[in-house]
């Protein structure tokens, strides 16, 4: 694949202040380590490698939730952001394809009766999830009858909330739950999470298709795969090709 290259005026659209303003989700420990001073991971890396494309520094802009990290992006704080893809989002951004696809699982407590993702959505069922989170919005969706209970993370609110479900990303929830006798994790995960880079549809055509591009060209180098390994997450699983 050819390297993708910016124009000047490419630049002028997407870093308009001379550097890359990118906001990193801290939140989501698998995409995301570090502090806000030292942020590490594979967004981090791609921040830094759309700014290298553009000829400009980046700044990392981190927050705590994926909710703030959409709105960095709506406020034009940021200029670039890593997010889920999802219906609601992309009513007012645009994505590129995924880089990388993670899993959202339930976690149960002991002596649940729920033993698949098929009871979940029943009467008298509550799931606990992060406010915002992109499980959040999809099961806003898809749940026609549990109860979507909000807080500052799924598993915080079905320990202080006793609900009978809680939802996250698999890795952390999987760590949570075995550091917590008789918690479950059912399987299979009941949404895979296409993670993706965003900006506001605002941007001009070229800008999109230069970031488009160049997500697919550091999938297809191995730069996503190499920078997931570095940061101990070869757990994910890089997207293929668009």
């Amino acid at each position: 694949m050819a390297q993708v290259n910016a124009s000047p005026s490419l630049v002028d659209d997407l870093a308009p202040e001379g550097v890359l303003r990118a906001s990193i989700n801290l939140g989501n420990a698998v995409l995301a380590a570090g502090t806000p001073e030292q942020p590490t991971g594979v967004t981090v890396d791609l921040a830094e490698a759309i700014a290298a494309r553009l000829g400009v520094a980046a700044r990392m802009l981190c927050v705590d939730a994926a909710r703030h990290a959409v709105e960095a992006l709506h406020t034009g704080v940021a200029d670039v952001g890593f997010l889920a893809v999802e219906p609601e989002r992309e009513a007012e951004l645009a994505f590129t394809s995924p880089y990388a696809l993670i899993e959202g699982v339930y976690v149960v407590p002991p002596d649940s009766p729920v033993r698949t993702p098929d009871d979940v959505d029943r009467h008298g069922v509550r799931v606990g999830v992060k406010r915002g989170s992109a499980y959040d919005l999809f099961l806003t969706r898809a749940l026609a009858t549990a109860e979507v209970v909000r807080g500052e993370d799924g598993v915080v609110v079905l320990a202080d909330e006793r609900l009978e479900v809680a939802a996250g990303i698999r890795q952390p929830a999987t760590v949570w739950a075995e550091s917590h006798p008789g918690h479950r994790v059912l399987e299979p995960a009941f949404v895979q999470i296409r993670q993706a880079v965003a900006t506001r549809r605002n941007h001009d055509a070229a800008t999109l298709d230069f970031l488009r591009d160049l997500v697919e060209e550091l999938k297809a180098s191995g730069f996503v795969a190499e920078s997931l390994a570095r940061a101990g997450r070869a757990d994910v699983t890089v997207a293929p090709p668009a």
